[in-house]
């Protein structure tokens, strides 16, 4: 894609994200930059931002544990290179602790596919599943949602044991819903 189709992307993405009444009414939205290819979330989490909602986004720990901070502008965003790894944009102030995303009202999830069943693959690091047992354990029950491309929408991914559906898929061209909202 070309930087201005990611663009045009991003702005159709935020603009069906900010539909869905699970962000509408979060005073606290647990979120991620995005990175490489994924589809862009800035346009989102200002638009968040200027809406009055708390944004949390992830630092991730040398453990591949997530701990958190307060995003304020894209200028409060540090560019950290993890290791082989690309880098991530993780927000450069307080830290949270990784408890503070069980204080959030929705959770935007990072992946590479969602299936039918929303099921949602992600890319093999733990990091995510380790924030859904906390989330668990905390007997907290956000919002989950998944920001995809359309083509990222398949029949069917790898399950584990661990695993649990999302609630919603939010791609360029609308909503998918696959469980009742918390």
């Amino acid at each position: 894609m070309t930087a201005d189709d990611l663009r045009e992307t991003s702005a159709a993405l935020a603009g069906r994200a900010l539909e869905l009444p699970e962000l509408a009414r979060a005073g606290t939205v647990a979120a991620y930059v995005s990175v490489g290819s994924e589809p862009g979330t800035l346009a989102l989490l200002d638009a968040l931002r200027a809406q009055g909602v708390r944004v949390l986004l992830p630092v991730l720990l040398p453990d591949n544990d997530l701990d958190w901070g307060a995003y304020a502008g894209e200028g409060s965003l540090a560019r950290v290179q993890h290791g082989g790894r690309m880098a991530l944009f993780e927000p450069a102030g307080e830290r949270l602790g990784p408890d503070a995303v069980t204080t959030a009202d929705a959770v935007l999830l990072p992946g590479l596919a969602v299936d039918a069943r929303g099921m949602r693959l992600g890319r093999g690091g733990g990091s995510y599943d380790r924030v859904l047992a906390r989330l668990d354990r905390a007997g907290a029950h956000p919002a989950l949602v998944v920001l995809l491309y359309d083509s990222e929408v398949v029949e069917r991914v790898p399950e584990e044991p661990h695993d649990r559906p999302v609630h919603a898929v939010v791609t360029p061209s609308g909503v998918r819903r696959f469980r009742q909202e918390p």
